[in-house]
């Protein structure tokens, strides 16, 4: 698992990223009330908008952290926003996507970088 200074993560199986919030980011964000997945067949760059999810708090877009077309969304959100809180890092994922450059997920922060950036914030 690789990760954002955003607070997304990325997972990557094969040719394909799962793309989620971390926790760090659901306890941040609260109660989470309303999640919009993109559609399949989007297609993104890193940095780009991905989803937009909205608590309590406030409403925050998620960026995509690798660039490629989404494969899947993951459509229990609707349903089940919560979902983002009691699994942020594993349920409560948002998109798949098919990579279009994988040498992107290189750049990202490990978890111990990962841990270590929060530490500064």
């Amino acid at each position: 698992m690789r990760f954002t200074k955003d607070h997304e993560w990325v997972e990557v199986a094969g040719d394909v990223a799962t793309i989620g919030v971390t926790a760090y980011a659901a306890e941040q964000l609260g109660d989470v009330v309303f999640v919009e997945t993109p559609e399949v067949g989007k297609t993104v760059k890193a940095g780009d908008n991905l989803a937009v999810v909205e608590s309590v708090k406030a409403a925050s877009d998620v960026y995509s952290p690798v660039s490629g077309e989404v494969v899947e969304a993951n459509a229990a959100l609707s349903d089940s926003p919560e979902t983002v809180n009691a699994g942020p890092e594993t349920a409560g994922w948002f998109a798949k996507l098919k990579l279009a450059n994988p040498s992107e997920v290189d750049a990202l922060m490990d978890r111990p970088a990962y841990e270590a950036y929060l530490q500064t914030l």
